[in-house]
């Protein structure tokens, strides 16, 4: 079938380069990625008729079934119907997104918020929305890919420094002597190694440099802080930091993302972030279940603490086998394995032992850190962290 596929004769050079790129044959060689479920109860999902716990998803406080967050999308299809049909600057704009925006905005301890129908467009706006030509952008070498693509996008200088270390950053913005208007771009909790940023200690850094301060907390909100209110919480720095960013489809079970800062900021971005001006809108069922597991996150704070009892239990059976999780210190828990092969084979047996998980390979993540990406959810019951650590211990046993 691969063979079929990529020996067709090419029309142009773009099309061809499409045909022969490596690390697509690779990929669909040996399928570690795009896998389809055929249906999920909470945390079990079911593939190829094979039943198995998910131990990847980005739903750490267990709300994607929580009733009040599935009637709350059926309300918002009987009343608003499927989707706004346009841009929040033209046509597309309602009630319920201000709504939304504005508990979001009280929640995280800012002024104003705005939401958009992706994270990655949210993360991208908080960037794009406030650069200009000459800015200099002080940047966590470790950021996601959202962040990059908004920081691409500027016609900013860029200068990295070393993942999580402020007397880097403090290094780098010794050497501008420029008048350049500066920026500082970190996250909250990095998802790939589960590390929680020093964040005081940046933005203090940040204070003294006049530098403008967005931090992305898409793992961080709903999981850090008080009743999950985030990074900036978690450390007292809600002042400190400029803009927050994020996304509605981890601890909100829902889709989308949102940029929360002062109401001037806010405003701005609406003038100036292309992502914000020319995209449309979230839909109603987006913005009402996101609604809806905000106010669960805060009348219910049982999820909260179960997430965090289920990631202490979980980080100890991987520690107890000798596990590798890259000094993780949230629910996002990498298993490190170091060697591609390994990781590949660890994550199929995994599966046969009805665990599914991801595997993340380099450039994604640095050489030598080949790793399965996991992540523990509130959902998870006693039963299945019973089930995750039998797994764990077949396979470790039969791979490493």
């Amino acid at each position: 079938m691969l063979d079929k596929l990529f020996n067709k004769k090419q029309k142009n050079s773009i099309v061809q380069r499409c045909f022969e790129d490596e690390i697509t044959k690779q990929r669909l060689k040996y399928k570690p990625y795009y896998h389809h479920f055929d249906q999920q109860v909470g945390t079990h999902i079911w593939k190829d008729g094979k039943e198995m716990i998910l131990l990847s998803s980005n739903d750490y406080l267990g709300l994607n079934h929580h009733p009040k967050v599935i009637e709350a999308g059926q309300r918002a299809l009987r009343e608003w119907g499927s989707s706004s049909t346009g841009s929040r600057i033209a046509n597309g704009s309602r009630s319920y997104h201000r709504r939304l925006e504005e508990k979001l905005a009280a929640f995280l301890g800012k002024e104003d918020c705005h939401v958009h129908a992706a994270g990655y467009l949210s993360c991208m706006s908080a960037i794009q929305g406030f650069v200009q030509r000459g800015d200099t952008l002080y940047v966590d070498k470790n950021v996601h890919s959202s962040l990059w693509t908004g920081i691409k996008s500027t016609m900013g200088t860029v200068e990295k420094f070393s993942h999580n270390n402020p007397e880097a950053f403090r290094t780098a913005l010794s050497y501008d002597d420029s008048k350049a208007s500066k920026m500082l771009i970190f996250e909250g909790v990095y998802s790939m190694e589960g590390h929680i940023a020093p964040a005081k200690e940046l933005l203090d850094i940040a204070a003294q440099h006049d530098c403008f301060s967005v931090m992305d907390d898409a793992h961080g909100f709903g999981v850090l802080g008080n009743q999950g209110r985030g990074t900036a919480d978690h450390f007292g720095v809600t002042d400190q930091v400029d803009i927050i960013c994020g996304s509605l489809s981890k601890a909100i079970s829902s889709t989308g993302g949102f940029v929360a800062g002062d109401k001037a900021l806010l405003e701005y971005l609406r003038s100036h972030s292309k992502q914000t001006i020319f995209s449309a809108a979230i839909s109603p069922s987006q913005a009402y279940c996101a609604e809806a597991a905000l106010q669960v996150l805060q009348d219910e704070p049982q999820h909260l603490q179960r997430l965090w009892d289920n990631t202490r239990t979980y980080k100890a059976i991987l520690h107890d086998l000798g596990l590798d999780t890259w000094d993780s210190e949230t629910p996002a828990t990498p298993v490190v394995i170091g060697e591609k092969r390994k990781a590949y084979r660890f994550w199929q047996e995994l599966m046969k032992e009805g665990i599914f998980a991801t595997l993340s390979l380099p450039p994604a993540v640095p050489p030598k850190k080949d790793l399965i990406r996991t992540a523990i959810s509130a959902g998870h019951s006693d039963e299945d962290l019973e089930k995750i650590a039998d797994a764990f211990k077949k396979v470790a046993k039969r791979v490493l």
